[in-house]
């Protein structure tokens, strides 16, 4: 029978993916107590920062297009968010955030907080802030950005 491989270092990715998906779920049923999904928290936070297009959000909210275009959509439904012409280039449009948008997107900011400070609460307080600066700085240095794989090209076979 063959062996497990031995583990050298801790499974990182395991660890990282699986808190990340905890937080996500609760997060999402946060959120949904005010009727808002992370990702129209996500985009209405995104908008609010600066004049941003619909792809500029979807990139910094790791969207793509279609999600996008759906999570606008619910926005716009709501009163939260209406697309209109930016004012440095006529043919793109941006995600303008309005009042009752603001005022729900501060909401869920509270309840994101919140969710994350209960998180953080498992730990003892001295190793909060030495978590989220380990963190910080993984996601700021060797983890910042994503590696595009490359397709394997095989060669042909050649039939016989």
């Amino acid at each position: 029978m063959a062996q497990l491989p031995e583990r050298t270092v801790p499974d990182l990715t395991g660890y990282l993916t699986h808190a990340g998906h905890v937080l996500e779920t609760q997060l999402s049923a946060a959120l949904a107590e005010i009727g808002l999904t992370l990702r129209m928290q996500c985009v209405l936070r995104h908008a609010l920062e600066a004049e941003r297009t619909q792809i500029q959000i979807a990139e910094l909210s790791y969207m793509d297009k279609t999600t996008m275009v759906v999570t606008v959509d619910a926005l716009e439904k709501a009163g939260y968010a209406e697309r209109r012409p930016s004012a440095t280039d006529r043919r793109a449009r941006i995600i303008a955030v309005t009042d009752a948008g603001a005022e729900i997107a501060a909401a869920g900011q509270q309840i994101v907080d919140r969710v994350h400070a209960d998180a953080l609460e498992a730990l003892a307080s001295p190793q909060r802030k030495t978590f989220v600066d380990a963190v910080t700085t993984l996601v700021e240095g060797p983890l910042a950005t994503p590696v595009t794989a490359q397709p394997v090209r095989r060669s042909r076979q050649r039939a016989g």
